[in-house]
């Protein structure tokens, strides 16, 4: 399939897709060149291009995305080890929310400050003790 037709499959860019190919997150077993030079895709890239779209959904780097997509590949990683990985993701995402709710807090109270000088700066006041 040619790269408009993949792109409305998988819901990327064209120019996505050739940064990942660029990349070399899609390999040999997704792109093919034809004899005119154009690329011809695969039906796996479309499920190739799935899997790195949930991934970056989680928050994995491009970095993290080349290994994990090479050591699947290799079939490198046992259940386990991919079970602790996932582990170790949501612990990092946990971090990530933990700080984001700090950030909420903080903003919510300027917000709450700024209101407060505008309608009762006694208020205001009061909230930075």
């Amino acid at each position: 399939m040619k790269i408009q037709e993949l792109a409305e499959k998988t819901g990327l860019t064209a120019y996505t897709i050739r940064f990942y190919e660029k990349e070399s997150l899609l390999d040999s077993q997704h792109v093919r060149r034809e004899e005119n030079n154009y690329r011809n895709y695969s039906d796996e890239a479309i499920e190739r291009l799935k899997f790195v779209k949930k991934l970056q959904g989680v928050g994995c780097s491009l970095a993290e995305l080349k290994e994990i997509l090479q050591e699947h590949d290799a079939n490198k990683r046992t259940d386990l080890q991919i079970i602790e990985w996932i582990h170790q993701k949501m612990s990092e995402i946990e971090r990530k929310k933990d700080k984001l709710d700090q950030i909420l807090g903080t903003l919510n109270w300027m917000l709450e400050y700024r209101m407060a000088l505008m309608n009762d700066p006694e208020k205001a006041n009061s909230l930075l003790k």
